[in-house]
């Protein structure tokens, strides 16, 4: 009999609900574990569950999800119901709430049954939470963690009788959790706005005009129209017309492309002016705007989230912490001389002192105290992975146009060919005639130029499609516009403007594109921390290099597509050195791909796109490279904070343990271990503001 081969399909679902970034990889390994689903990826940044099979078989997927995380909700992916909810409101009050019934329960006048009463209460609310999450980890994967740890030593300081001891395990624990969640809530950015960029429709060229169809409908050889002010749906041959088109969304240059018959034509690049009939010559789902939306979904899947350290060290330190506690409780009477009342009293001090809340608050505290402190001075940095990843770059590419450079143009250089006139001549020629022009390069001119002209001397005005313009004035003829106008020959290093009265080439007005201010600064302050600089552009190679010569960047890469800037970036992250981090910095939805896939992603929020901003993992609000410098300088202090509070809480806890297991020490020796500690790291912590 002949094998049949079967078809598989690939299908998305959104987790509403999934917060943490283990229990994604437990979905994720649990799912791909049934024969029926393969390359299945949990993408924990997205929430996104893909997958491929014969059969949808969304009961199957549901079953599975349930039985690891009861409250993750599998939604359709255009579903409205995809949006996360924000909790963080609730456990705030909850806080607050458990915090104002203890301190009636401890210090209002009450008899000694209600007392009792409000703290049981208020224990049970601060606490629901940490128990919920101890009992789900035990049942899902049969582990312990800090939750289960946190939960025993409560209970064991109110059932020996320190009652407000317990609570303020619980609330300090709590405040650490609620401030975690808030950091995490910032790394939670969804990058769905970058469909802003597929196209909705396609004019498809019929022998009874032209029809709006699918852009996936459209076949290879097809002839379709794009009009003025539309986004090309699909690569293609321009087979007539003439257009300028904006590639920014590509390339992310400024500069129009113009584009004629024989010129190839990329989807997702914009008509500006013009119209063209263009030949498909590659189907929907291998156009450049397709692949472009694919890589960033895939680079976004190949980024794994770092575990932190205290969810590192919770899996051999709980378990260890709670075996021993038994040991002390069980053992003490068997080989010394003490009662089993007393061995159980050092037990429950000792499960106190080794909770792990100056770890599980200060840890967290101090990232996102650094992400506040960040934030203030115009960074926002999307979560602590990416905070602490910033010590550790050795090496960052930089996009040049509107990342390096203002991504406009400005006049740079105004020459003079004719001794009878002079540069502000040129210049003013240049001007009268733009004045007429909504070309973007005409605005450009006029906005650089700060200079106002009376138009009402220029005649007989004719704009000239893809070359430039024409007037009169005081009876003579004016030529502006490029080399296919004016018909010079002569190359100038940018954009040139020349200009021609009557049969006489006079001047030229050179545009370029000019640095950020700072940037030069900001470029040397990186190599002196020894980090290595890189620019990938699409711009041309002469242009790219003079602003690499100019800003010492050695390395430069020029004229590249989206493909070409993530696949380069593929090969430095596969011969990077162990443990050293690989930044990206740019700005426009060409970039996504890039800034999804590199250690950093960093992009420019305040000209940045949308699809970049969501794309990256750092956001330069202030669009000044110079941040760029001070996020490091952030990042490592947190970093030398975070290590001055795990050896000082670490230490006086292995002291006081130590202490507690032979009776030296008691319950408020351990409170001090516990919260005192935890108070301290929290204080020392704030110096990063």
């Amino acid at each position: 009999m002949r094998k049949v081969v079967s078809i598989l399909k690939k299908y998305e679902f959104i987790l509403k609900d999934l917060d943490c970034a283990n229990c994604a990889n437990k979905i994720q390994n649990k799912i791909a574990e049934n024969a029926e689903f393969e390359n299945v990826i949990v993408n924990f940044n997205t929430l996104r569950l893909s997958y491929e099979a014969e059969n949808e078989n969304k009961a199957k997927i549901v079953e599975i999800v349930k039985s690891l995380e009861p409250d993750v909700e599998v939604v359709e992916v255009n579903s409205q119901k995809g949006e996360p909810e924000n909790k963080l409101p609730l456990q705030i009050v909850r806080l607050i709430l458990g915090i104002g019934i203890a301190m009636i329960g401890f210090y209002a006048n009450l008899p000694t049954v209600f007392s009792n009463i409000l703290i049981i209460i208020a224990y049970f609310i601060l606490l629901f939470r940490t128990i919920g999450n101890a009992i789900k980890l035990l049942k899902t994967s049969k582990s312990i963690n800090e939750n289960f740890l946190v939960t025993i030593s409560c209970f064991g300081a109110y059932f020996i009788g320190e009652h407000f001891e317990g609570l303020m395990v619980i609330v300090l624990y709590e405040i650490g959790k609620i401030l975690e969640d808030k950091a995490v809530n910032k790394t939670r950015k969804s990058i769905s706005d970058l469909m802003n960029i597929k196209p909705e429709y396609a004019n498809l060229k019929t022998e009874n005009g032209s029809q709006e169809v699918a852009p996936e409908d459209v076949k290879i050889g097809d002839i379709i129209l794009i009009k003025q002010g539309e986004k090309i749906p699909l690569d293609g041959v321009v087979v007539s017309g003439e257009a300028d088109m904006d590639t920014s969304s590509l390339t992310g240059e400024s500069v129009l492309q113009k584009v004629q018959k024989g010129s190839q034509v990329l989807s997702g690049s914009i008509n500006v002016q013009g119209m063209l009939e263009v030949k498909v010559t590659e189907k929907y789902e291998n156009s450049t705007v397709s692949r472009i939306l694919e890589l960033v979904e895939n680079a976004t899947d190949k980024k794994a989230k770092t575990e932190t350290f205290v969810s590192k060290a919770a899996k051999i330190y709980t378990p260890i912490v709670v075996g021993l506690a038994a040991l002390v409780g069980i053992g003490l009477p068997i080989f010394t001389k003490v009662s089993y009342a007393e061995s159980i009293y050092r037990a429950l001090i000792f499960l106190v002192v080794s909770c792990p809340c100056a770890i599980a608050i200060s840890v967290p505290l101090s990232y996102f105290s650094g992400i506040g402190k960040a934030s203030k001075m115009g960074i926002l940095i999307k979560g602590s992975d990416y905070l602490d990843s910033l010590k550790d770059i050795k090496e960052i590419v930089f996009d040049k146009t509107g990342t390096l450079t203002k991504g406009e143009f400005e006049i740079k250089q105004v020459n003079c060919y004719a001794e009878n006139y002079t540069k502000d001549q040129i210049l003013e020629l240049v001007v009268l005639g733009e004045s007429f022009s909504n070309h973007p390069i005409a605005k450009s001119v006029i906005k650089s130029s700060k200079m106002e002209a009376d138009t009402n001397r220029v005649k007989d005005y004719q704009e000239i499609a893809g070359k430039g313009l024409s007037y009169e004035l005081d009876g003579k003829k004016v030529l502006v516009g490029n080399d296919n106008l004016v018909q010079t020959g002569k190359r100038e290093n940018g954009t040139t403007i020349f200009v021609k009265i009557e049969d006489e080439l006079i001047g030229s007005v050179v545009l370029g594109d000019c640095l950020k201010e700072g940037t030069k600064e900001a470029i040397q302050s990186l190599n002196s921390l020894g980090i290595k600089t890189k620019m990938f552009t699409g711009d041309n190679k002469q242009v790219a290099e003079a602003i690499a010569k100019e800003l010492e960047i050695a390395d430069v890469k020029a004229e590249m597509l989206p493909t070409d800037k993530y696949n380069e970036m593929e090969k430095i992250l596969k011969v990077r050195q162990e443990n050293a981090k690989i930044a990206f910095v740019g700005d426009g939805i060409n970039d996504s791909p890039v800034l999804a896939i590199s250690d950093v992603g960093i992009s420019m929020g305040g000209v940045g796109s949308q699809s970049a901003i969501e794309a990256s993992d750092v956001v330069i609000m202030t669009d000044h490279i110079g941040k760029i410098v001070e996020s490091i300088q952030i990042s490592k202090k947190t970093g030398r904070i975070i290590k001055q509070n795990l050896i000082f809480a670490i230490g006086i806890k292995v002291l006081v343990l130590i202490l507690s297991t032979f009776g030296i020490s008691n319950m408020w020796q351990a409170i001090f271990a516990d919260v005192g500690v935890t108070l301290i790291t929290i204080l020392n912590t704030l110096r990063i503001l």
